[in-house]
C-alpha cells in the first residue's frame, strides 16, 4: 500500500521515536501533521523534516484542545500517536498520585486522542499506539509501566473490533537511545546502554529509526489490525 499523499498525524512527533517516525512517513511521500506540547520542539522538528510538514502546539490530555486540533486537520488517512509519559519506582514506595498521573498521560492521552480523531479518520485508515516491552518483561520497579502497557494493548484488541473497518494497532519498543535520557551523565547513560545491549540478542540499543518503521509498516499493511509489533531487540527472552 503506498502512503504517497496520504494525511499522517504524529502526536509526539517532535523527537525520539515521534520525530523518526514523522520522517519515515516523509520519506514515504505522505503528508505529514505533528503535534507536540513545545512549541520550541515544534520548530525545531520542522527545521528537521522540512517546510512541508505541518505542525500544531497540542497537549494530547487536554479533551478540548484536541477537539480544536482535530477540526482544523480535517479528514485524514493515518493517526500515531507515540506521546505519553510513565512512572518508575517500587511498588510500596512509588506515590498513588505519579501512578494516576503516568495512567493520565500515556493511558489517557492515548485513548482520548484515539476518540477525537476517529470522526475524522478515513475508515480505510489506521490508528497506531505505544505501548513498552515492560508490558510483557517488566524489571523491578516497572509495576506501573508494566500495568499501563498492558491496559494499552487491551484497548488496542477492544478498537480493532469496535471501530472496525479501521484499524488499531500498537508498537512496543524496547529501550531506545533518545533524548529522555539527555539528562544522566554521558558516562553512565553509556555504560547503561553498554550493559542492555550486552544482554541483548541483536548486541545493540535501538535507535529511533528502528522504531520509527514499524508505525510505516503498520500503515502500509491493509490486513494487519489488533496487532501489537515488539521491536524489543529481543529483550522479551532474556
Amino acid at each position: 500500500m503506498s502512503l504517497k499523499g496520504k494525511r499522517v498525524v504524529v502526536v509526539g512527533g517532535t523527537s525520539g521515536i515521534g520525530l523518526a517516525t514523522a520522517k519515515a512517513f516523509a520519506e514515504e511521500s505522505a503528508q505529514v501533521i505533528i503535534a507536540s506540547r513545545s512549541a520550541s520542539k515544534l520548530a525545531d522538528a520542522k527545521r528537521t523534516l522540512g517546510d512541508q510538514v505541518e505542525g500544531y502546539e497540542l497537549d494530547f490530555r487536554d479533551e478540548g484542545k484536541l477537539t480544536e486540533f482535530f477540526t482544523k486537520v480535517g479528514n485524514f488517512d493515518h493517526l500515531v500517536i507515540t506521546a505519553g509519559d510513565g512512572a518508575m519506582g517500587p511498588f510500596s514506595e512509588l506515590p498513588v498520585n505519579a501512578v494516576k498521573e503516568a495512567f493520565d498521560s500515556k493511558f489517557w492521552g492515548q485513548y482520548v486522542t484515539a476518540k477525537a480523531a476517529v470522526p475524522y479518520l478515513n475508515k480505510a485508515g489506521s490508528i497506531t499506539l505505544t505501548s513498552g516491552v515492560y508490558g510483557i518483561r517488566p524489571p523491578k520497579g516497572a509495576s506501573t509501566l508494566a500495568s499501563i502497557n498492558s491496559a494499552i494493548e487491551g484497548l488496542v484488541r477492544g478498537l480493532a473490533v469496535d471501530l472496525a473497518p479501521i484499524r488499531v494497532n500498537v508498537v512496543s519498543p524496547g529501550i531506545v537511545d533518545t533524548p529522555i535520557y539527555a539528562g544522566m551523565p554521558d558516562a553512565q547513560r553509556d555504560a547503561m546502554f553498554d550493559g542492555i545491549a550486552g544482554q541483548l540478542p541483536v548486541g545493540r540499543i535501538a535507535q529511533p529509526v528502528d522504531i520509527g518503521q514499524s508505525y510505516v509498516y503498520l500503515a502500509k499493511n491493509g490486513f494487519t489490525t489488533g496487532t501489537s509489533v515488539l521491536v524489543d531487540g529481543g529483550a522479551h527472552l532474556v
